[in-house]
């Protein structure tokens, strides 16, 4: 006899509401001090200690300040062109490799997929990286921040996964109707993935637009710098942000948090579109190696 499962008391469930509260204040407590900083004005910036939780009159003068400089304005164009040209040709190496593998009787699948999983398991060292990139002659230009990292081992394997998992006899059908490998996958095969491909394609960008150690290590030219570099520079490193005299007035820590607000409202913009299918992509992927 099985025992009966009795509901939670109200002080349990108290508890339970009181920590998720608490947790949920402290995930939206810093996103909101960073967003209400940019909108402050210096006079309650300085009253505030630095960071204002709640502006009094909130402005977006130091959004105008940013991009009227011109600084921010090229690196946020540069960002977006290397995410999107990065990520697309990502996405389609992977796709491409990916469905290779899982094909029975491709030839060198084996060794490839040795060299993955070898690659998963030996990075190589940032000395060895900069001396391939400096030979190739990629040194201070935008390919420099695609191509090393053209490529994830684990989305690769992945979206294999994913492939494997796809009946085997509908591939098969196609190709008895005269369906060649191509038109099985962009036909087939890339509509049903849809999810797992939203979710590689989630992978790359954000790690294209955040990316800023392979632009420290390969681009010299400070006009060729993208948005997360240029953050580093004014928000790690506590340079000032010159915005000639439209940013005369405004505090360096509203600047700062308008930056801030820049790099990561893209991201934010794109995930709600892509989050139905991150928890699909993930799951179908993952179950079967």
């Amino acid at each position: 006899m099985s025992a009966s499962v009795t509901p939670a008391g109200v002080p349990v469930r108290t508890a339970k509401g009181f920590v998720l509260t608490v947790c949920c204040l402290l995930v939206i407590l810093p996103f909101l001090a960073v967003i209400s900083t940019s909108l402050a004005d210096q006079q309650q910036v300085t009253a505030a200690g630095g960071y204002v939780l709640w502006p009094d009159n909130p402005s977006l003068e130091a959004y105008r300040a940013l991009f009227s400089g011109g600084v921010v304005t090229r690196a946020v164009a540069v960002s977006v062109g290397i995410t999107v040209v990065g990520t697309t040709l990502s996405l389609a190496c992977t796709t491409l490799l990916a469905y290779g593998l899982s094909r029975p009787g491709s030839y060198g699948s084996k060794p490839i997929l040795m060299l993955l999983l070898f690659s998963l398991l030996f990075t190589p060292g940032i000395i060895p990286m900069y001396l391939t990139v400096k030979q190739l002659g990629l040194l201070d230009s935008y390919w420099s921040l695609i191509l090393p990292t053209l490529i994830n081992a684990f989305n690769v394997i992945v979206m294999r996964a994913f492939f494997l998992d796809l009946p085997q006899e509908l591939l098969d059908s196609a190709k008895i109707d005269g369906a060649g490998e191509l038109t099985v996958l962009t036909r087939i095969v890339m509509p049903l993935s849809k999810a797992i491909m939203a979710v590689i394609g989630l992978f790359y960008a954000v790690a294209y637009w955040n990316s800023f150690f392979s632009a420290l290590l390969y681009i010299t030219d400070n006009e060729k710098y993208p948005l997360s570099l240029v953050l580093r520079t004014y928000v790690v490193n506590n340079a000032t942000i010159g915005t000639g005299d439209t940013g005369a007035a405004l505090p360096q820590q509203s600047l700062q948090m308008a930056m801030l607000v820049v790099s990561i409202l893209p991201i934010l913009c794109v995930y709600p579109f892509l989050q139905k299918h991150f928890a699909k992509g993930i799951m179908i992927g993952a179950v079967k190696g």
